[in-house]
Parts: C-alpha cells; sequence; structure tokens
C-alpha cells in the first residue's frame, strides 16, 4: 500500500516575537518534521516582517553582510544599531529595520510616552545607508515601532529643519509638532535625489482622525488619554504642514494625503514624515515578497511544494489582516498548495483563518503553562507540536490510502 504523503515542504514561518527568530522557527519545525519523514524534501524559508530580524535576516539569506553603527535612539540616548547590506543579485540595496532604530524595545517600561520619543535615529540611519556610493535602493522595514512623531525626527536627521514661528528648530517629539510652522529642506541629504526609498508597511495605518496612530496605537506605546488627544492634534497640525511644504516642493502639485492615506501612519507616522522626500509607500508584503527586492523566492518555492508550512507567534482574528502566515496562505491558496499553520497561541476567532488559506492550524503547547516557560522552550515545544501534527498528516494519508484500496477491492 503506497500512501500519499508530501514530497516537498516549504517551511514558511514568521519569527515568535519575543522568543524565537523566524530562522530558529524555520529549522525547529524541519527537524519536527524529519522526525517523522526523514527522507523528505525540506525547503526553509523564514519571512521577514519588517519588525525585528528583518536586516539580519535578509542579510542572511542573500549572502549580505550587516554593518553596525551607533545613532541617537528613541528616548535621545545613543544605542547600537544596524543594517543590512544584501549580498548576490540583491547588491546595492541596504535594508534598515525600523525597529533596530527606535523600536518599543529600545524605549524603557518608565519613558513611554509616544509623544516624546523620536525617529531621529532611523534617519541617521538612513543617512549611513545613503553615503555608500554603491547603494542604489533603501528597503525599510516599518514594524515594532516605540515612536509617534510623524517621521519628523527622521526628516530632522536627513537634513531638513523643522522649525517655530520665530524660526527655531521645534524640539523632537511628536507632541511639540504643534509647534512647527515651517520645514527647510534646503539641506537635505544629496543623495536622497539619487536613491529609491521603500517603505514596507502596513497599509492600513493612517496618521490622523479616529483611527490614527495617536489613538490606535498611542496607549499601547504608553499614551494616556489626554496625551493622546494631544498627540493627535499634533501630528493633525504636521500633516497640514506636510501638505502645504509638498505643495511648495513642488510647485503646487500635492500627490499625497498626508492625513488619511494609506500607510502614512506606519512606525508612527514614518510614513508621512517620508513620503515628503518620495519615499514609496508600499505593502510590507509586497515589498518583502513579491517585488523582488529582498530575494525571497517564495511564489516558486510554494508552486514547487506538496504543503506549506507556516508560523507565527499567535493565531487569532488579526491573522487574516497582513499577518505572515496568512500573506503566505493566499499565495499558497493561488497556487493550489494545503497550508499548516502553528503557533504559540490560538486566540479570538481564530476559525477565520480557513477563509485566508490556512487549512488548519495548531498550537504549539501540549498543555497549560506559564508565559516564561512557554518562552523558554519554544523551541522544543516547537518541534514536538511539529511531530504530532506531521503524525496526524501521515495517519490521514494511511487512511485514505487503506479506504481507496478497499473501495478498488469491493469493485473488483
Amino acid at each position: 500500500m503506497i500512501m500519499s504523503i508530501p514530497q516537498r515542504i516549504l517551511i514558511a514561518p514568521s519569527g515568535f516575537k519575543g522568543s524565537l527568530d523566524a530562522d530558529v522557527v524555520a529549522d525547529a519545525i524541519a527537524a519536527g518534521i524529519r522526525r517523522v519523514i526523514p527522507g523528505v524534501n525540506t525547503v526553509v524559508l523564514p519571512i521577514p516582517d519588517g519588525g525585528e530580524g528583518t536586516a539580519k535576516l535578509l542579510a542572511s539569506s542573500t549572502g549580505g553582510t550587516l554593518v553596525s553603527l551607533e545613532i541617537t535612539g528613541p528616548v535621545g540616548q545613543c544605542v547600537n544599531s544596524h543594517y543590512a547590506l544584501l549580498g548576490g543579485s540583491q547588491r546595492g540595496i541596504a535594508v534598515v529595520e525600523m525597529a533596530a532604530a527606535a523600536g518599543l524595545s529600545l524605549v524603557p517600561k518608565d519613558m513611554r510616552n509616544p509623544g516624546a520619543t523620536t525617529t531621529y535615529g532611523v534617519g541617521e540611519t538612513i543617512a549611513a545607508a545613503l553615503s555608500n556610493p554603491e547603494v542604489h535602493t533603501i528597503l525599510v522595514g516599518c514594524g515594532d515601532s516605540g515612536t509617534s512623531d510623524g517621521g519628523a525626527g527622521a526628516l530632522s536627521a536627513l537634513g531638513a529643519k523643522i522649525l517655530d514661528a520665530d524660526g527655531q528648530e521645534v524640539q523632537l517629539g511628536g507632541a511639540n509638532l504643534c509647534n512647527a510652522e515651517r520645514i527647510d529642506y534646503s539641506g537635505l541629504h544629496p543623495r536622497l535625489s539619487q536613491v529609491r526609498i521603500i517603505l514596507a508597511l502596513n497599509q492600513h495605518n493612517i496618521l490622523t482622525g479616529p483611527k490614527g496612530v495617536a489613538r490606535v496605537f498611542g496607549p499601547q506605546k504608553g499614551a494616556t488619554p489626554q496625551q493622546v488627544e494631544e498627540l493627535d492634534q499634533a501630528l493633525t497640525h504636521w500633516a497640514n504642514l506636510l501638505e502645504s511644504t509638498q505643495s511648495e516642493m513642488t510647485g503646487g502639485r500635492v500627490s499625497t494625503d498626508f492625513h488619511t492615506g494609506a500607510g502614512t501612519g506606519a512606525s508612527g507616522g514614518l510614513g508621512a514624515g517620508l513620503a515628503l522626500i518620495g519615499a514609496e509607500l508600499t505593502p510590507r508584503f509586497e515589498a518583502l515578497i513579491d517585488s523582488g527586492l529582498a530575494g525571497l523566492s517564495v511564489t516558486t518555492e510554494i508552486q514547487q511544494a506538496d504543503l506549506v508550512v507556516t508560523a507565527e507567534g499567535a493565531i487569532d482574528y488579526q491573522t487574516p489582516k497582513g499577518k505572515v502566515p496568512a500573506e503566505i496562505a493566499a499565495r499558497a491558496q493561488a497556487a493550489g498548495v494545503p497550508v499548516l499553520a502553528l503557533a504559540g497561541s490560538i486566540g479570538e476567532k481564530a476559525y477565520r483563518v480557513h477563509d485566508a488559506g490556512i487549512d488548519a492550524f495548531a498550537s504549539i503547547m501540549p498543555l497549560p503553562m506559564g508565559l516564561d516557560d512557554a518562552l523558554e522552550n519554544g523551541e522544543e515545544l516547537l518541534t514536538n507540536s511539529t511531530e504530532r501534527c506531521f503524525r496526524m498528516i501521515l495517519l490521514g494519508a494511511s487512511l485514505s490510502a487503506s479506504m481507496q484500496n478497499r473501495n478498488l477491492k469491493a469493485a473488483a
């Protein structure tokens, strides 16, 4: 009796935030599969989401390098950061990871006030990449932000001067944008006109209003209700100034909706700020997967696979809204390839992922346990869970083959 089992399996997971990087997740899944199907062809393709670990992952996958540098952190302190120079056919592309310059993990818990944090270090990192004459494209991963300054800090680091009514430079931080009256862009980095800048972002994030970054993400970043309102007012004022400045820069043409345009609110408004200087606001998986910029052959590998296994820290109602498993599943569904998703936890309305193309999902935790234990043993839990899932897959294949064989005998 021949069982119909997958011969080529694509492993394309996200990382588990605060626990396992995407490449570790992928290797743990592969180890679990090999326990059950030792000779199977597994293709390991960890997927970046634009957040923590994106630059390192893409440098590794393309044979590139990480460039270390010291920059201004989100609360004004000096921090060690990096950006990636991709290798191989992606040579000339730099990857700037917003989280490595102004991520929430860089903001001490007792200093979490999104009205005060800054993206100045993001601009410093972009400037460092611009200074490399071989760089022709900069891909900015927007994720895990700890800021809400509308990208003003990044613009300042790139040579713009944000001035108040008296011609003095406005202090860093989103709450101070209410004092901004003019942007002097005459000193912008000269290479900005020569290098393509692409922001890989969540296009659902907008800058102002009821669904703007202050109200949606401000509380998560430590803002009080009063600070949320003040920050939204400051960002609204900033959006108006960006609009008038773009009109001035282009001779009257305004091509960006800085208030509610798709992606303007990404990374606390970094999208809006960098749109002023021509950055392309691109849905993150179009930029990271479909564009070919990151060197990931996701579509080709999916088409060649019999089964796709993906993963992330949690599967719930938010997964279909642009999370890695749903994005991978959508592409697999188009190719007619089934998808299994593994997760650290299964949350509210997780069943909705079936509509996103995920055929089955499972938690890696076999029994209730504390968060600390789950984080400490995440790799082992993931490998063991994968083994359990694939034993069930083999059981299903065996059952299908047994029933087919019985039907053939009955027909004879």
